[in-house]
């Protein structure tokens, strides 16, 4: 592991406000206070003792004011931008003299569509799983769900009253998380929309959804474990502790995350106080699915982070083959909780305003700090397709990269690209998740990118019970 801050010109002297990684090719996005979009190539010798480096390829201009958030499309094929104003672009990967045709090599980026509708600052962006969709989060309040194809609002979600400052989408499709400096994480939930289906929609096996609020994660008894709150009891007076910073937070950004099996989410910004008068402990909150599909939910693990206050999570898109129990229990206090037991293991970077924390899903210790990285807040993380590098951004105009050795976070499971499975093996697989996860699983189980992990884990004959019913 070598990391340290680069010291280049990344925005000129302006803050480095985002950061996003490529699916396919491994480009860096950046985007910055100085309206642009710049995209880089990374590069570190396998253990070396010198930092990473970073050579600028692109840059792209459109935006007329800072860019607060940029985001790959899952296919690599599209890039989102959100900006003060209300300004949101797609942008799309072409090859110079065909528009119809994108490649990673020698790619051009263009002005695809703008979506208005926003009426201030746009703050954060996440994509559907099949990069149909798109939602933002903005200063105005709401969040909007986009219908990219279209490039037309689909849903607008109206129930904050102060900044949404973070979203997240599940990977199956089902839950939008938002995070508001009005001291909410609010859930919504998709359920289908009660209308014909035309001919061509019947014939596409297509059927809007709409998203509607199920639970608010909001106050908390003192001396009570967490839950959330009623839909209707946030308005209501009462002397409960609250679970997350006010408007006076000093970042941007609260930028939760899904884990990329939707098995649990990561919530930042998150504050307790043990009495009225101390300071408060900053906090992220992580949230098993299980949890969801109860009528009171129970947040199922707590993660302090010091006194600085967590401006986002984000999670290595890569699966870990899992510790063997001698290893795990060589490295991990007898006394520390372990907050699931998954078939693999997945790794994540807390980011607080001036530290980053890396967790893995076997402890709930940090594997790794990071901190004095910067003299100014920070503002994003990103990883990398291959788990190769961290990306860590800041308001000081830098950017800090932090570069891993192969099987350094562990080793990642091989990926499988067949999806031709049998129906039983489908059916296997949904029951396995649906005895590990619990009944909504289900619908996780439609999720190419875990169907493609269990898959591996399975061909690669890990001990799960439901091996020899699969094969």
């Amino acid at each position: 592991m070598k990391g340290g801050t680069i010291q280049i010109s990344w925005h000129g002297s302006d803050p480095v406000l985002s950061a996003d990684f490529h699916p396919t090719s491994g480009l860096l996005a950046t985007g910055g206070a100085d309206r642009d979009i710049k995209l880089w190539s990374l590069h570190h010798e396998e253990k070396s003792k010198s930092l990473p480096t970073a050579t600028f390829k692109f840059n792209l201009s459109y935006h007329t004011s800072a860019v607060n958030v940029v985001r790959f499309s899952p296919s690599g094929e599209l890039l989102a931008s959100g900006a003060d104003l209300g300004e949101l672009v797609i942008w799309r990967l072409v090859q110079a003299g065909d528009e119809s045709h994108s490649s990673d090599e020698n790619p051009s980026w263009k002005v695809w569509k703008t979506l208005r509708f926003h009426m201030k600052d746009v703050l954060d962006l996440e994509w559907s799983k099949d990069g149909s969709f798109l939602v933002s989060a903005s200063v105005d309040n709401t969040c909007i769900i986009w219908d990219v194809n279209r490039g037309a609002v689909d849903q607008v979600l109206s129930d904050h009253q102060h900044y949404v400052q973070g979203v997240t989408w599940d990977p199956a499709g089902e839950y939008i998380v938002s995070l508001s400096s009005d001291r909410t994480c609010r859930f919504y939930s998709s359920r289908p929309l009660p209308k014909k289906l035309t001919a061509k929609e019947k014939k596409e096996e297509k059927e809007r959804k709409i998203f509607e609020c199920r639970h608010v994660l909001f106050k908390r008894d003192p001396g009570v474990s967490l839950g959330f709150s009623k839909v209707d009891d946030v308005l209501k007076p009462a002397s409960k502790q609250y679970l997350f910073y006010d408007e006076n937070m000093p970042s941007f950004f609260r930028r939760p995350s899904w884990s990329p099996d939707g098995s649990f989410l990561l919530l930042p910004a998150g504050m307790e106080k043990p009495t009225p008068d101390a300071a408060p402990c900053s906090l992220t909150y992580l949230i098993s699915r299980k949890e969801l599909l109860k009528s009171s939910p129970q947040i199922t693990l707590e993660l302090p982070a010091g006194c600085k206050p967590v401006m986002g999570v984000r999670f290595c898109p890569l699966f870990f083959a899992i510790r063997s129990k001698e290893e795990s229990e060589r490295g991990m206090d007898v006394s520390e909780i372990v907050p699931f037991e998954l078939p693999y293991k997945l790794i994540f970077a807390v980011a607080t305003l001036s530290s980053v924390f890396i967790y893995d899903t076997q402890g709930s210790s940090p594997v790794a700090v990071f901190s004095g990285l910067h003299y100014a807040p920070i503002t994003d993380l990103a990883w990398s397709c291959d788990g190769k590098f961290l990306a860590i951004s800041s308001q000081d105009g830098y950017c800090t990269l932090v570069a891993f050795d192969k099987d350094e976070l562990g080793v990642p499971l091989p990926r499988i690209h067949d999806f031709s499975h049998s129906a039983d093996r489908r059916l296997a697989i949904n029951d396995w998740l649906t005895k590990l996860l619990g009944p909504g699983a289900v619908a996780v189980a439609g999720c190419p990118l875990l169907v493609l992990v269990l898959t591996s884990i399975l061909f690669e004959e890990t001990e799960l019970f439901m091996l020899s019913t699969v094969h």
